[in-house]
């Protein structure tokens, strides 16, 4: 027996959903691989919301627990309210870091690309930083080039197409598809770089056999050191840990087991999924055009409305008083469940009635439809969501895209509307049961079968887990 003391990792994630939870998952998989694994919480009703997981862990005899950072109370609640954006102000929070870490020193933190602040805290005291970004390799690769060669700043307008140099395959996009930040003048300060490159490396949620040559791109040609340790939510084994996972403070409990039940009564493949994430925000506007798109498809679906995005002195009762009746009518004639707010996404894309899922492309989204073996109707709207539909639909073949053509941040008004006939044709193309249905189909369990594989011992994101351990003991012996 190993009688060597395990390698002692600290994972700092950022509060909100698309950081936070496979930031957690990561902890998760290092302790499930031997390591001490201790994840750092701002507040301690934030850590009670992911507690749940953690403690059946333990019983299975994991090292793994959650430390909250004693931070200032001021500073404490305004974490809460922290899900979209770095912190600015951040000296509140550097000292009671510093103390911890001075106080008990791992072999290394792992930090959200969102806590750039740590990184100072962190390096002062000589602790290897490995930074947790949350997107994939190809991306990744994307934006890297668009940043160093600047083929935006030669197109004549936001809709004209430019190709993206020096990556193994043709990717093509539009101005109005870049982040705002993106669009500026190539050759300035690119601090996501600069902090990932003085770290010790990076980890990645994803594994080689997605997006093999971006991997190889981004270690070989731009020079990264990484790890692709995913698909991370594989680790989400147990039925409770899929049903609690990113669980929001308030469920309708009820309504979501009669919509669990509704997915049994219905045909394989014959319903599907539409979600945006935790954080988008759709006009009264594009909502009313999804409904009436999935009316006319004929298609079942389970629709998850989050918040939607209200002009100020405008007054929407109408438009709400649509939705609600839409919702009563589908449920009536058993064409449709809306649920609003959260819903365990795990759980719906692996049941066996679910054949599609409309998505904003998030990282994270992208991930769990690949390792249900879902196709998916691409539908991004921020962050680094039209370079993700590029991989989905240009590079796998394993979606189809609805037509959306403009970036905006989460809280940002829309002016782009995507209309009715384009949720419908696209659903109908991914769930219709058409020839390319089928072979996207096939496409996705393919790539279901290389996920799980990647993830078991022997397999590639296995083995990239098992290197960075290894190379911290290395170093810690050294």
């Amino acid at each position: 027996m190993d009688s060597e003391l395990p390698v002692e990792m600290y994972f700092f994630p950022f509060v909100g959903g698309g950081h936070q939870i496979p930031m957690i998952d990561t902890a998760r998989v290092f302790s499930a691989h031997g390591a001490k694994s201790t994840i750092l919480s701002t507040t301690l009703s934030n850590a009670l919301r992911f507690r749940n997981c953690i403690h059946r862990d333990q019983t299975l005899h994991r090292l793994i627990t959650i430390h909250v950072l004693d931070l200032p109370n001021d500073a404490a609640k305004s974490t809460t309210s922290m899900s979209a954006a770095p912190f600015t102000d951040t000296s509140a929070f550097q000292q009671p870091l510093k103390h911890f870490l001075s106080q008990h020193p791992p072999d290394c933190v792992v930090i959200d690309i969102f806590h750039r602040w740590a990184s100072e805290v962190i390096d002062s005291l000589g602790i290897p930083r490995i930074v947790f970004n949350g997107n994939g390799f190809f991306s990744r690769c994307v934006r890297q080039n668009v940043g160093r060669f600047g083929p935006h700043e030669k197109v004549g307008s936001d809709s004209d197409p430019f190709v993206v140099p020096g990556l193994p395959d043709r990717v093509e996009l539009t101005m109005s598809q870049l982040p705002i930040f993106a669009r500026k003048k190539s050759g300035g300060a690119d601090k996501i770089g600069q902090l990932e490159d003085k770290s010790f490396g990076i980890v990645v949620n994803s594994f080689y056999e997605l997006e093999s040559k971006y991997v190889d791109y981004f270690k070989n040609d731009l020079k990264k050191k990484a790890w692709g340790i995913g698909p991370v939510s594989l680790c989400n084994g147990d039925e409770a840990d899929k049903s609690e996972r990113g669980q929001a403070a308030s469920v309708d409990e009820e309504k979501l087991k009669w919509c669990l039940n509704w997915l049994e009564s219905k045909e394989p493949n014959s319903v599907v999924y539409i979600s945006f994430g935790s954080l988008v925000r759709l006009s009264y506007k594009q909502l009313i055009e999804i409904g009436h798109g999935l009316e006319n498809s004929t298609v079942c679906f389970v629709w998850v409305i989050g918040k939607v995005f209200v002009s100020e002195n405008e007054s929407y009762e109408d438009e709400e008083n649509w939705l609600v009746g839409f919702e009563k009518r589908m449920r009536e004639i058993g064409r449709g469940v809306v649920l609003r707010g959260w819903a365990p996404q795990i759980l719906m894309l692996e049941h066996k009635s679910v054949g599609g899922f409309v998505s904003h492309c998030g990282w994270n989204s992208t991930l769990e439809s690949v390792c249900a073996g879902v196709p998916m109707v691409t539908w991004p709207l921020s962050a680094e969501q039209f370079s993700n539909e590029k991989l989905i639909t240009d590079l796998l073949g394993i979606g189809v895209q609805v037509g959306s053509r403009e970036w905006a941040s989460w809280n940002m008004e829309r002016k782009e509307v995507i209309g009715r006939e384009k949720v419908e044709a696209a659903v109908r193309r991914v769930v219709g049961g058409g020839d390319e249905a089928v072979e996207m189909r096939k496409r996705a369990s393919d790539l279901l079968e290389k996920a799980k594989r990647a993830v078991e011992e022997g397999g590639s994101s296995y083995e990239e887990v098992d290197a960075l351990i290894s190379e911290l003991k290395s170093l810690k012996q050294n």
